[in-house]
């Protein structure tokens, strides 16, 4: 970003991660090796010491992690899913907290972007991002980030499906399928995200 020739902007989007969760329990087997692998990744981030056993990771800290015991067989994925979710509201802190300490030479490079700010008012959004980077609003994309955020229905049994389908039920469909406890565990380990996001 600091490379004077580069002219480089970053995105970075973001969505409430009741609802993040809530898309990944729904596929929660498809996505058990990939939140593994974001287990992993924290632990290669971590300081080294001595050498870990390869395998699974062992017992995780609490919040979305069952207090750190190791999960029950059924309930494996579920345990995986909320560990990396975990790791992910942590790398979304760290991004927050860079993005607001970067010298101001390189804040006017980066900007976020709400999903659920996306799925409210996307023409005020779409122009917000090409007016930051510098593009002109094409009529056909006003009218196809319209036509992907309001289509007719909301497949809530097939959240990674991309299609044109009515967003705004998205935005809120976690408050029907999530139990108390688990909206409780993700804003425990995520507050710090969230309170930064404004959720």
């Amino acid at each position: 970003l600091s490379e004077p020739g580069l002219n480089l902007r970053v995105v970075q989007l973001f969505r409430d991660p009741r609802a993040v969760h809530n898309s990944r329990l729904k596929a929660k087997q498809a996505l058990l090796r990939e939140s593994i692998q974001v287990l992993r990744s924290r632990h290669r981030a971590e300081p080294r010491g001595p050498p870990r056993p390869r395998g699974p990771p062992g017992p995780l800290p609490p919040g979305l992690l069952g207090a750190g015991r190791a999960p029950p067989p059924q309930h494996r994925a579920e345990f995986f899913l909320g560990g990396a979710l975990e790791v992910i509201c942590q790398a979304w802190l760290r991004d927050l907290l860079l993005a607001r300490r970067a010298p101001s030479g390189l804040r006017h490079r980066y900007t976020q972007l709400r999903y659920e700010d996306l799925v409210r008012e996307p023409r005020a959004q779409l122009r917000r991002l090409l007016r930051f980077a510098g593009l002109p609003v094409p009529p056909a994309m006003e009218a196809f980030v319209v036509n992907m955020t309001r289509g007719e229905a909301y497949s809530s049994e097939r959240p990674f499906l991309i299609s044109a389908r009515d967003a705004r039920e998205a935005v809120h469909a976690w408050r029907e399928r999530l139990s108390r406890q688990q909206v409780r565990q993700v804003e425990a380990a995520c507050s710090e995200a969230m309170s930064l996001l404004a959720y």
